[in-house]
């Protein structure tokens, strides 16, 4: 959804244009999937981490354009809402000391930011939901200027034709309305991009769903929501419920979601492209003037404009990307499971945890999908969200077992060889993934410790939950810029 768009009011025809667009695309796609046109000898990964603004008093700060403005730096850029910034990192190989580089780039890239968002009186900070956040702070005056957003916000409420109803069940119970998509603004994720060629794609995106309960299971980093303790990792029940373009009789009928999990395993990337095009509408029916069609058939490589517009319109956990980059043609998988934060180094180490156990998965002879059913891969997601570091999760062989033993017995050892079969140096493996292990021994993430913190500043220091949240993140916000991995942090 990074596409810059105009307002505009959609037509029938321009509806009925862009079906015919979409589906031209895809026949185009497919023809280039038998060709072996794509870019895929020297995988590139890379890495996106979206950040919320907060002021002195640790609230929201809704200045992201004048943060932008005063950052002066493209590889940060807006979100949905005014409290968001995302920096995207420039892409690069996990061989030698890929990780070291991605790690040297963020923190460079996010103190400097830092720096020139506090002249103008903010602050960043990496984490799954801003714990401070209110429901009067996600009105429609607080999405982000882009018009892309607005007409967002539009199409989606123009399909379900009702307000959002969002109840989520935890630890406590939050139920309440919504009459744009500013609670999606609340949600700030972490995305790990990864190159693979055609015929490794449905390998990777499937080893990717198989993992993602263990992903948020380790990484939960969002357990409080206007001002409640809900799931571990709110932000996926929020996020899901946030942009449901389905009142609930069209729910009932069994329309997908937008922002899905899927419901199978694939055997190709075109899948999930011939997914999005036959069951989901269009919500933004933008033509661009090019004939892919015609592209193609000159030799050049069309854009698919519209086909990457409507994937950037459907939320799936783990997204297939075609992009063209010098002319070339290449896929990704993007992960998009886990949130933001707690410190970069702990972003580093989920990377490296994620990249070494895809690469062995994708690698084994016996596919973990072809002895687990989807619905339990689907199942682990959830449960993760909800319980965090503490979550059971099913494994083949295994049955169901605690998220950290899991990790401990099973897929830690495959993670290290997955790193091994990326070339990355001994060092860096042995540093990053000691810190999943670390997390998994003392069974702390940073959902654990910003309960625990809570909890003993409302008990200890006889905080109300307001004061007890604000207090929480001014110190998270301290330990955060130390880089030390949240497994260490006092409470």
């Amino acid at each position: 959804m990074g596409t810059e768009v105009e307002p505009r009011v959609f037509s029938r025809a321009d509806r009925a244009a862009y079906r015919q667009k979409v589906r031209t695309s895809l026949d185009v796609f497919a023809q280039m999937l038998s060709e072996a046109r794509f870019d895929f000898e020297l995988p590139m990964t890379g890495l996106e981490i979206e950040l919320n603004l907060v002021d002195e008093r640790a609230e929201p700060a809704m200045r992201n354009a004048e943060v932008l403005a005063a950052i002066a730096d493209p590889s940060f850029q807006t979100e949905l809402g005014q409290f968001n910034i995302e920096i995207n990192v420039a892409p690069r190989r996990l061989a030698g000391d890929g990780f070291t580089g991605f790690e040297e780039q963020v923190r460079a890239s996010l103190n400097a930011a830092d720096t020139k968002a506090r002249e103008v009186g903010a602050r960043l900070v990496m984490i799954g939901i801003l714990p401070t956040l209110r429901r009067e702070h996600l009105t429609f005056q607080s999405l982000s200027a882009n018009p892309r957003y607005a007409l967002l916000n539009e199409q989606i409420f123009a399909a379900r034709g009702e307000d959002l109803t969002i109840a989520i069940d935890g630890v406590e119970r939050l139920a309440t309305t919504a009459d744009t998509v500013a609670p999606e603004a609340a949600c700030t994720s972490t995305q790990f991009h990864l190159q693979v060629s055609p015929d490794d794609f449905a390998a990777y995106w499937n080893s990717a769903q198989a993992i993602a309960g263990v992903q948020v299971a380790l990484g939960a980093n969002s357990p409080y929501l206007f001002g409640k303790e809900l799931w571990q990792e709110t932000r996926i029940p929020l996020f899901e419920q946030s942009t449901d373009t389905r009142s609930e009789e069209i729910k009932a009928q069994g329309v997908r979601p937008r922002v899905w999990f899927g419901e199978r395993w694939i055997t190709s990337v075109f899948d999930l492209f011939e997914e999005n095009v036959r069951f989901f509408p269009a919500l933004l029916p933008i033509c661009e003037a090019e004939d892919p069609a015609q592209t193609l058939a000159r030799g050049d490589i069309p854009k698919l404009a519209e086909l990457r517009l409507h994937n950037g319109t459907i939320y799936r956990w783990n997204r297939p990307v075609y992009d063209v980059v010098h002319d070339r043609p290449h896929l990704r998988v993007e992960n998009r499971v886990l949130p933001a934060g707690p410190t970069v180094v702990d972003i580093i180490a989920n990377g490296a945890f994620y990249f070494g156990l895809v690469r062995a998965l994708a690698d084994a002879e016996r596919p973990v999908w072809s002895q687990m059913s989807f619905s339990a891969a689907e199942e682990n997601f959830h449960k993760a969200a909800c319980d965090g570091i503490n979550a059971q999760q099913f494994w083949p062989g295994l049955g169901y077992l605690p998220a950290t033993e899991l990790v401990l017995r099973r897929l830690l050892p495959m993670a290290y060889q997955g790193l091994d079969a990326w070339g990355v140096a001994a060092d860096e493996r042995d540093r990053l993934l000691a810190i999943i292990q670390q997390r998994c021994l003392t069974v702390r993430n940073g959902a654990s410790w910003q309960v625990e913190t809570v909890r003993r500043l409302e008990e200890r220091d006889a905080l109300d939950r307001s004061e007890a949240l604000h207090t929480m993140l001014s110190l998270y916000i301290d330990h955060m810029h130390t880089n030390t991995p949240v497994h260490e942090w006092p409470t």
